[in-house]
């Protein structure tokens, strides 16, 4: 068994910069283990623009922010092991992982989950209908026409309207192909607004909103799908249905955090953000173990990843340095107008705070607050807060202390 500081899981950018983070903030010790032959996790397949915008003040390609994030990495004495699953993390922190050279264990002082996250795929969504070819979660054809060369389909349908599938009908339509209509379940769309203006108005691509998939059609290959409007509670309404050929049907229905080797280690997970339960150092319930990236909570942003996981490599580095503080147990609760937090618990009131949240619903001149009891925290007011985007709060430590047990944060409408 080797010993090693800090192991990281996942070379993707929440891995790589927590990484050098960690480095940098003097733990020398680490490993980072990869699955792939590559670092660089979704950005490899991410050709198009938007990303680094914050990080590094110019606008990049997802393949770019990964090299411009790796030639950091590469330039430190920090250990890259790709090629190798991590199949169990214990609560003592022994990582069991398989590569090339056979299985191996690794007893860690700390670790870092950034695993990343995974598609919801057709099985979570009871469509009526056959099990032809041609359905693809958005990712899957991503990655078929970016990396492979190979186009799913000529005539796409989209279900979902999540960053990656407005992206990927452009990208259809860019190579040819016709998307005849991306359907949202939800009144308001999943994505940024300027992924749908970039994506969908620019290239004439009809959004149906509080629309949904109720059949597919095809026997070897899907010839068509049943599209219906739903009501308020998301049931087909009867009569609505439309009909429409085609022979692709790409799903972007929801990314899931990639958690399972997370349960391994009974670390506690969110109902809501499917994540693990965090403290503002992005410390789980489990010592010493960490998690960040799009595996905590799905991110807008790769720039918004690396950020979180330059937090939570300075907590794993003072962890290994005994040097955190732990000296309050403040819950964060919501009003569910806004629906979740991270962190979800406030544990060192000596320093600011930084919440990210999201909220349920489009609400336009909000005025946010988070209260200790009566007593206002912090409030600021926003023209417009949608589910599709991150919004941050930075509380401050002069507001807090060791008494206070649960604030609330909650958005009111002007």
């Amino acid at each position: 068994m080797r010993n090693v500081d800090l192991v990281i899981i996942g070379g993707g950018p929440a891995g790589m910069c927590a990484a050098v983070k960690a480095y940098n903030c003097g733990t020398k010790d680490i490993l980072l283990l990869e699955r792939d032959k590559n670092p660089g996790g979704i950005l490899q397949q991410c050709i198009h623009n938007g990303f680094g915008l914050h990080r590094f003040k110019e606008e990049l390609t997802g393949p770019e922010y990964a090299y411009k994030c790796e030639q950091e990495l590469v330039k430190l004495p920090i250990k890259v092991q790709c090629e190798t699953t991590v199949t169990e993390i214990s609560p003592e922190k022994v990582i069991t992982c398989i590569s090339k050279t056979g299985v191996e264990q690794i007893k860690a002082k700390a670790v870092i989950l950034a695993m990343g996250c995974r598609e919801r795929p057709r099985g979570a969504l009871n469509i009526c209908g056959s099990r032809p070819s041609g359905i693809f979660s958005a990712g899957t054809a991503q990655k078929y026409v970016n990396m492979m060369g190979y186009m799913p389909g000529k005539n796409v349908v989209i279900l979902g309207s999540g960053d990656i599938g407005l992206i990927m009908a452009r990208r259809m339509t860019l190579e040819g192909a016709k998307v005849h209509a991306v359907c949202e379940v939800m009144p308001y769309s999943g994505g940024l607004e300027r992924n749908i203006q970039q994506c969908l108005r620019d290239f004439n691509i009809p959004l149906m909103l509080s629309h949904t998939v109720t059949e597919i059609h095809g026997d070897s290959r899907i010839t068509g799908v049943t599209i219906s409007e739903v009501d308020n509670k998301m049931k087909p309404i009867a009569g609505t249905e439309q009909y429409i050929e085609c022979d692709t049907l790409l799903l972007s229905v929801g990314l899931i955090p990639e958690n399972e080797l997370s349960k391994t280690a009974n670390v506690s997970l969110s109902s809501i953000t499917k994540g693990a339960v965090v403290d503002q150092n992005r410390q789980t319930n489990i010592d010493g173990i960490f998690a960040c990236g799009n595996v905590l909570h799905v991110h807008d942003l790769a720039d918004f990843v690396s950020e979180e996981a330059e937090i939570a490599a300075e907590s794993a580095s003072k962890y290994i340095r005994n040097e955190i503080n732990n000296n309050a147990e403040i819950q964060v609760v919501t009003d569910g107008k806004v629906r979740y937090t991270v962190p979800q618990i406030i544990t060192d009131t000596t320093e600011d705070v930084k919440l990210f949240f999201r909220v349920g619903n489009i609400y336009k001149n909000v005025k946010i607050t988070i209260k200790n009891g009566d007593e206002v925290i912090y409030s600021c007011k926003k023209e417009k807060v949608a589910p599709g985007e991150m919004q941050t709060a930075t509380i401050k430590a002069n507001s807090l202390n060791q008494n206070i047990k649960e604030i609330k944060i909650s958005i009111d409408e002007a």
